[in-house]
């Protein structure tokens, strides 16, 4: 007997029902997407509120657009725009009509309070809802790559070897200039006042770049301060007691660049980071999130920095007002553990202990459990205990095990529905400001 098939016939004119909603499922994502956002007040959205010029779309559309897009992993305002003519979803969020990819891209770049604002007001309405109430939240960090090009970079050794050599350009041009004035004679195919100014342009651009990284240098100085600081009074401390400090002595910072920090040309703010569990690098940023046990993100920041020794204390500041008072644990891994970090977040700006408790690994897990791991109640380090050791027992309590458990069920997947579900492994916006709203 032969197959069966169902006929299709793409030669027949097909209408579109009077009503999109008749082709979307009632459980479709973007009916929930549409009444979210009918509940947020967009009075901060920028308007034309002279009413003057072209009609403009209205910010409840664009920003479900918007929404809806990223959730579907679009995140190009071209591709958002090609989606509006596609994507039968789209075309019911945006009625048929078709903002073009200059539009949404303005939109999205021109209304960084109003996004900051819904987000709170998100917050607010997952706070209503107790999404939010669990008391504790799990930071991290990940890489994701920039819209700048790695070899778009120059190394801080590099700019004052090619500024020497654009120097030398520059005098053989003058000496040229000279010669041609003196006979009166033009040099032939040789735009003297154009070939000037090109090396010179390129000389600014690359003091500038040696400017940038030094100020990087300086500002990462003043940031491990703190922590150099707690690890010579540590030492001093078990000199006092009569023990000898183990290990080599803290250097002393040095607010000088290294000769392989880098400066991308193409955008400033990004760096040259390891990515991929240290496989390789790539010009990133590194994001940080802060995120409850509901896996509800309550708090983002853009950060330079290629590793997380200094990001917890401004990660945990990052963390929106609405659940800031409910707060009262902080979980994260060994890459953002320093005393002085864990101490700036323990105490409120005055000096005094706060309500947070952090639960730091301080040393990669092993699968191996040793006597002292399987108690309930581990022996508790005595006074002259370092900071490092202390937070080692804490997460082997009953209580930090338990806390520190949940760690992984929060933010980690939290970085993998951003980057495997969704697809946003790159940003499609440059410099520190632009990626951050993005």
């Amino acid at each position: 007997m032969a197959a069966r098939f169902v006929n299709v016939d793409r030669q027949t004119s097909m209408f579109l029902p009077c009503d999109l909603r008749d082709w979307l499922p009632v459980d479709h994502i973007v009916h929930f997407i549409l009444d979210a956002v009918e509940q947020l007040p967009l009075s901060l959205f920028h308007v034309n509120a002279r009413g003057t010029g072209s009609a403009q779309y209205p910010p409840t559309m664009m920003l479900s657009l918007l929404i809806y897009s990223y959730a579907t992993g679009r995140f190009g305002s071209r591709i958002i725009e090609a989606a509006t003519h596609s994507d039968v979803a789209v075309r019911y969020i945006c009625a048929n009509r078709h903002p073009d990819h200059d539009s949404i891209c303005t939109f999205r770049t021109a209304n960084e309070p109003a996004f900051v604002a819904a987000f709170r007001d998100v917050l607010q309405l997952a706070h209503q809802m107790r999404l939010t109430q669990e008391g504790s939240v799990s930071v991290d960090g990940s890489k994701i790559a920039t819209a700048a090009n790695k070899h778009a970079a120059v190394s801080y050794q590099r700019p004052g070897e090619m500024i020497a050599q654009l120097e030398l350009e520059v005098q053989e041009l003058i000496t040229l200039a000279k010669q041609a004035a003196a006979q009166e004679t033009k040099p032939p195919d040789l735009d003297l006042p154009a070939e000037l100014q090109r090396p010179e342009s390129r000389v600014a651009a690359l003091q500038r770049a040696r400017q940038v990284i030094e100020h990087r240098a300086r500002e990462l100085a003043v940031a491990e301060q703190p922590e150099y600081e707690a690890k010579v009074a540590a030492r001093e401390a078990q000199r006092a007691a009569g023990k000898k400090p183990r290990g080599k002595e803290p250097e002393p910072l040095r607010p000088v660049p290294a000769p392989q920090d880098q400066y991308n040309f193409t955008d400033p703010g990004s760096r040259i980071m390891k990515a991929g569990n240290g496989r390789h690098f790539e010009q990133a940023y590194n994001v940080q999130a802060a995120v409850a046990q509901a896996m509800l993100i309550v708090g983002t920041r853009v950060s330079d920095a290629p590793n997380d020794k200094q990001a917890l204390p401004a990660s945990v500041a990052a963390i929106s007002p609405v659940v800031e008072p409910e707060v009262q644990n902080i979980w994260v891994d060994s890459r953002f553990y320093s005393a002085a970090a864990v101490a700036a977040v323990e105490q409120n700006p005055a000096g005094t202990p706060s309500a947070l408790m952090t639960y730091a690994a301080v040393a990669k897990g092993s699968q191996h459990k040793t006597i002292a791991d399987l108690l309930p109640h581990p022996e508790p380090p005595g006074p002259e205990a370092s900071p490092k050791e202390q937070m080692a027992h804490r997460l082997k309590t009953v209580v930090g095990k338990t806390l520190y458990r949940l760690r992984q069920q929060t933010v980690e997947p939290g970085f993998g529905i951003i980057k495997e579900v969704l697809g946003f492994r790159r940003f499609m916006l440059r410099g520190r400001a632009e990626v951050a709203l993005e």
